[in-house]
């Protein structure tokens, strides 16, 4: 066995982490039928530098958990320097409710969003929790893709300096790092940049053309990442754009030697897959919580 996998095999168990964040266990309703509590479920936070999952017991537990991921998620944005205005969102999908998700409010400063600020949001577009209005370009996105991925609970995006600059390019990230390596043959180049996004046919186009894959480049205007998790899909922006970063850094200082497709493959087998990036946010939660832990407010 390789040694990042004997590193993850002794400090988690794959179906433990299956099981224990957005599990399929519970049962799910098309409509929502009640005002959701989303004080309900809060389990005591992770002990600090522990990277075993949290288990969940109940649909609120699951919810709440999964709430306390998305904020962080936006403090991370900001810690990072993702903001641009007021682009960018990150959105869950709701356990119990799956064809709605739980996104930030237009306007809001990523570094100060908390959980009471989320909005539910439904498949039409409509906030039907919240008092405060949806970015339309998150709904067009992200309702689009979480209709067309049953699999990805969680997706992100935003004009980061470095994703944006690499998208530009019109080309996907070559393997020149370990950590590129996450990302071979599991991403796409979507290159048709009309504008800012504000219908669900747009959508629907960088939906189809991410198929089954982990991640897009928005040509022109910056990165998207999904994830089964919350956690995998902020990994994978951070990551990503940090790969963008590296790739722009070494193209503009020499000849760049590109690691062979073969070893490309096995190296994301160790460190791309959804467990490898679930594990790696968990350093970044730490962080999130010892910094300001507001956000669970």
């Amino acid at each position: 066995m390789d040694p990042w996998g004997k590193i993850m095999k002794e400090v988690i168990d794959k179906d433990t982490l299956m099981k224990g964040s957005e599990s399929s266990e519970f049962e799910t309703k098309d409509i929502l039928d009640k005002e959701i509590d989303i004080n309900e479920g809060k389990l005591p936070q992770k002990e600090l530098g522990k990277v075993s999952m949290i288990e969940t017991n109940t649909i609120e537990e699951e919810r709440r958990l999964g709430l306390e991921r998305l904020a962080s998620g936006f403090r991370m944005f900001a810690h990072f320097g993702f903001d641009e205005g007021v682009a960018g969102h990150i959105t869950y999908r709701d356990p119990e409710y799956p064809h709605y998700f739980w996104v930030n409010p237009f306007g809001m400063h990523f570094d100060t969003i908390c959980v009471s600020d989320l909005l539910l949001v439904d498949r039409d577009g409509k906030v039907v929790q919240g008092d405060r209005p949806v970015n339309t370009a998150a709904f067009a996105i992200h309702s689009r893709l979480h209709e067309a991925r049953q699999d990805v609970k969680a997706a992100a995006h935003s004009h980061s300096m470095y994703g944006k600059s690499f998208s530009s390019l019109g080309r996907l990230l070559d393997p020149i790092t370990q950590d590129s390596c996450a990302f071979f043959n599991d991403h796409v180049l979507f290159d048709d940049f009309t504008g800012v996004v504000l219908e669900t046919d747009e959508g629907d186009r960088i939906a189809e053309a991410l198929g089954d894959k982990r991640a897009a480049i928005l040509k022109n205007h910056g990165l998207l990442t999904t994830g089964e998790t919350v956690d995998a899909a902020l990994w994978g922006f951070l990551s990503m754009d940090r790969c963008c970063q590296s790739q722009l850094v070494a193209e503009a200082v020499g000849q760049v030697e590109r690691i062979s497709d073969e070893t490309a493959e096995m190296t994301k087998g160790q460190v791309g897959s959804e467990i490898a990036f679930w594990l790696s946010y968990q350093p970044i939660y730490d962080l999130m919580l010892q910094k300001d832990d507001s956000f669970l407010n």
